[in-house]
């Protein structure tokens, strides 16, 4: 950070590697991560806020832009995935996600860390055809026409192909039960390389929708990508062992049976699988955020695989292996990109990728699949013994107390009382503070 001076000024390095992350200052943390990492001192300021998105960048990025609105950004630690060390940047505003993630992520490392893969990033646009004499042979003429439709679909984006990427392949659907009746829709399966996609995809849903409709005679009403991205997946998988999951009173034993338990409910129940997808998404949206992505994206295409099968379900899987260690697994689409949109243009975006060491598209989906595990395990482990409520208690209190009016030394005092009582209120929030106060 500018005007921080030396790195490790406050502390010596020494001093530094004992301590946790969490208890070092803001300053100490930019000043860590600028030793432990590639990221500059620039690097920092864009993480930090003293010097990210301006309201002048905004202003290009989106409509009638009024300003800057800021989340905050924290980095998860601990985790390693395909054998490599990760720093996770995670930009979320909800209390517990980010310290919960870190320790899945060191329980994690006892397996031998999070192992990870994940699809060739194809993409799919859609066409739909409609006023077609006859769907069914519209259909016919266009899986005839399916070579010619690739070579002209190829010419569109030649910096795409020269990549290494373009269409692969063509598939026609029937629609055949509509509120308008029956009508085919054509999907071009795009390799998209390191980007997220849309444009490129968009492009030549454009492009080719002329070629399409003298073809069947139809017209090309939507052309758009799809966001379930089900040909571009993203897997996780760790196995703990079971002696590392003992913690206070809970044998090893019963808390892993016990996550099984809380898993199997998400598995059966679409009620429950919607709250336990929500806690994968917690740190699948944090990352995908923090990296100038489309989470909005992300989030539809996870939801909607989740009920691919026609019933809403758990995103994971839990189980044990034969040596009794618990292992869980988890797969979902991730359309994520490197290149392109607001990764390029956000300075805090392009310091997270800098930051991740990814060089792909896919190491990003990697990773990030892997946060979402990790964050799926921490809320499973917290519902399965003590409570969800204990692991959020503390956090969300010192929130309380802020928005209480109290400030520096008051903020720990204040939520200290609050979790003895158990008692999270911002009127408790303002009567012990004026209590302390007085006093």
């Amino acid at each position: 950070m500018h005007g921080t001076g030396k790195l490790m000024s406050t502390k010596s390095m020494e001093s530094l590697d004992k301590l946790r992350f969490y208890e070092l200052t803001l300053q100490e943390r930019g000043n860590y991560l600028r030793q432990e990492t590639s990221l500059t001192e620039d690097d920092i300021d864009a993480l930090s806020g003293l010097s990210g998105l301006t309201a002048a960048a905004a202003d290009k990025m989106v409509e009638n832009a009024i300003g800057v609105f800021a989340l905050p950004i924290g980095i998860a630690q601990n985790f390693v995935i395909n054998g490599r060390k990760v720093w996770v940047p995670m930009v979320v505003e909800e209390p517990s996600v980010i310290a919960g993630a870190s320790f899945m992520a060191r329980l994690a490392r006892s397996g031998g860390g999070f192992f990870a893969s994940s699809d060739e990033p194809l993409m799919i646009g859609q066409m739909q055809i409609l006023e077609t004499k006859d769907p069914f042979k519209a259909r016919d003429v266009l899986i005839q026409h399916g070579s010619e439709l690739l070579a002209e679909a190829a010419g569109f984006d030649p910096v795409l192909t020269e990549m290494g990427g373009g269409p692969r392949e063509l598939d026609v659907r029937l629609i055949d039960q509509s509120p308008i009746g029956p009508f085919p829709v054509l999907h071009i399966i795009m390799d998209v390389r390191d980007a997220m996609g849309a444009n490129a995809v968009n492009t030549a849903c454009e492009r080719l929708a002329p070629r399409v409709e003298a073809l069947t005679g139809g017209r090309v009403h939507l052309r758009i990508l799809s966001n379930l991205a089900d040909r571009r997946l993203a897997r996780a998988h760790i196995a703990i062992p079971v002696k590392e999951l003992a913690f206070d009173d809970y044998s090893g034993e019963q808390v892993r049976d016990g996550i099984i338990e809380a898993w199997a409910f998400a598995a059966a129940d679409p009620y429950r699988a919607a709250t336990h997808n929500k806690g994968i998404m917690n740190g699948v949206d944090a990352v995908v955020m923090a990296t100038g992505n489309d989470w909005r994206a992300v989030e539809a295409g996870a939801h909607a695989y989740a009920a691919r099968h026609g019933v809403y379900t758990s995103l994971s899987t839990w189980g044990r292996s034969a040596d009794g260690a618990l292992t869980g697994s988890l797969e979902m689409p991730m359309a994520v990109g490197i290149i392109g949109g607001s990764t390029r243009v956000h300075p805090g975006a392009k310091a997270a990728v800098k930051l991740l060491g990814v060089k792909t598209a896919r190491e990003l989906a990697e990773i990030i699949v892997s946060v979402g595990l990790a964050q799926n395990l921490a809320a499973l482990r917290a519902l399965a013994t003590e409570g969800i409520q204990r692991g959020h208690m503390t956090l969300h209190a010192r929130q309380v107390a802020v928005a209480a009016g109290a400030e520096g030394a008051w903020i720990d005092r204040v939520a200290d009382r609050m979790v003895a009582e158990k008692t999270i209120r911002i009127d408790r929030a303002e009567e012990i503070l004026k209590e302390l106060k007085a006093k």
